[in-house]
C-alpha cells in the first residue's frame, strides 16, 4: 500500500516510519522546506461545470461559490472550498519556526507532507526536557500542523514525547480543558502566526505544568484490578457505575484469558477493543518499552504510557503513516486524551 508521506525531513534518529530525508542539524528553513517536500505553494482556480445548452451543444459554467486548490508545482488537487476558505501555504509552517529556531534555541526535527499535500505539519523541539525516577525522560516540542481538505484546523500543540519509546502526548494550555489544549485556527480565519504564537504563550510553565503533573502519576502506585479497570474505561465504558464497572473488569479478564487460549476464545465472545485491551495489559505488565523503569511499573503513569506507546507504535492501521495521523490527528490522538484524563483522576 502506497504511504500517505508524500515527502519528508528530520535531524537526528530515523523517525517511526523509516522514511525521510536525513538533514544535518541547524539547517535552514529554506532547506527544511525543500528536504520535506513543502518547497510548493497551495493555487486556486475557480469551480465550472459543463452542461449542455437547448440545441445539445456543450458549454462550461462557471460555479462561483466553489474554488478547487491544487498543487503549483504537479497541479495536482487538492480539495474544493468556498471562496471564503482562507488557506496556509506549506512555507507558513516553516516560516512559524524561523524566529524561535534563530532566536530562541528551538530545533525543528521533523517536517513533512501527508495525502499528497493535503495535510502538512513540522514539528520543533524547545529545549525543554525532565527526567522522572529511573532517568525516565521526556522531552517538549511544538507540533504546527494544516490541513486543506477540510479535516483540520491549523494548529498549535504542545507535545510531549517520551525518549524511551518515543510516545507522543499533548500537553493542555493553562486554564484549558484537555480536549482544547491546543491553539486552533479554523480556516475561515486568516493564519497569523505572531498572534498563535501569543496565545500558546512560548514559556515553560506549560511544560513545567505538564511534568509535575507526570511525577504525580508516577508516584501512584496502581494494582491489577484498577489497570483492569483503567483500560477497560478508556476503550470502552467511561461513566460506567461501581456495579457496571466490576461487570465490566470481570468481562475484561475472560477476554484477556481468551486472547492467550484459543479453547477459551471459543466459548468466550469477546468484547469490543478485546485485543487493544490485552495488549496494553501485556505492555504495563512489562512488555512496554521503558515499563520496567521504576517511574511506569505498577504506576498510574504506566498505565499511560502503555496506552500512548500502544497508540502510536501497535495499534492496527493500514500503514504506519496512516497510524501517524491518527495518533497526532485523529482517533488516536482522542484515545490518548482520555487516557490522561482517566489517569489524572487516579491521583484526584
Amino acid at each position: 500500500m502506497a504511504h500517505q508521506i508524500e515527502q519528508m525531513a528530520y535531524v537526528g534518529q530515523t523517525p517511526w516510519h523509516g522514511l525521510g530525508n536525513q538533514l544535518t542539524q541547524n539547517q535552514p528553513i529554506e532547506v527544511w522546506a525543500q528536504q520535506a517536500g513543502m518547497d510548493w505553494r497551495i493555487e486556486s482556480s475557480n469551480v465550472s461545470y459543463m452542461a449542455q445548452n437547448e440545441r445539445g451543444h456543450s458549454i462550461i459554467m462557471p460555479y462561483e461559490e466553489q474554488r478547487v486548490l491544487y498543487r503549483s508545482d504537479t497541479h495536482a488537487p487538492l480539495s474544493v472550498v468556498s471562496q471564503r476558505y482562507q488557506e496556509v501555504q506549506p512555507q507558513e509552517i516553516l516560516e512559524f519556526y524561523r524566529d524561535l529556531t534563530e532566536q530562541s534555541g528551538f530545533e525543528l526535527e521533523t517536517a513533512g507532507v501527508l495525502k499528497g499535500g493535503k495535510k502538512f505539519w513540522a514539528l520543533a523541539k524547545t529545549g525543554q526536557s525532565t527526567a522522572l525516577k529511573g532517568r525516565d525522560v521526556s522531552n517538549g516540542y511544538i507540533l504546527l500542523a494544516t490541513a486543506c481538505d477540510g479535516t483540520l484546523a491549523t494548529t498549535a500543540q504542545f507535545t510531549s514525547i517520551r525518549v524511551v519509546c518515543n510516545n507522543t502526548l499533548a500537553i493542555a494550555l493553562r486554564g484549558q480543558s484537555r480536549s482544547a489544549g491546543a491553539v486552533k485556527v479554523p480556516h475561515s480565519t486568516k493564519f497569523d502566526a505572531d498572534k498563535v504564537k501569543q496565545q500558546l504563550g512560548i514559556s515553560v510553565r506549560a511544560w513545567d505544568e505538564h511534568m509535575y503533573e507526570m511525577k504525580q502519576l508516577s508516584q501512584r502506585k496502581v494494582t491489577q484490578q484498577e489497570a483492569a479497570a483503567y483500560f477497560d474505561t478508556v476503550f470502552n465504558n467511561a461513566g460506567l457505575n461501581g456495579a457496571q464497572q466490576d461487570d465490566s473488569i470481570i468481562q475484561f479478564y475472560r477476554n484477556v484469558a481468551a486472547q492467550a487460549n484459543p479453547a477459551a476464545k471459543a466459548e468466550n465472545k469477546s468484547e469490543p477493543n478485546g485485543r487493544a485491551m490485552s495488549k496494553v495489559m501485556a505492555m504495563f505488565n512489562g512488555q512496554g518499552r521503558g515499563a520496567e523503569l521504576s517511574s511506569a511499573k505498577d504506576t498510574a503513569y504506566g498505565l499511560l504510557c502503555s496506552i500512548t506507546e500502544f497508540v502510536d507504535h501497535e495499534r492496527r492501521a493500514m500503514s504506519a503513516d496512516h497510524r501517524l495521523d491518527s495518533a497526532w490527528f485523529g482517533a488516536g490522538q482522542a484515545v490518548k486524551q482520555r487516557a490522561l484524563e482517566q489517569a489524572a483522576a487516579l491521583t484526584a
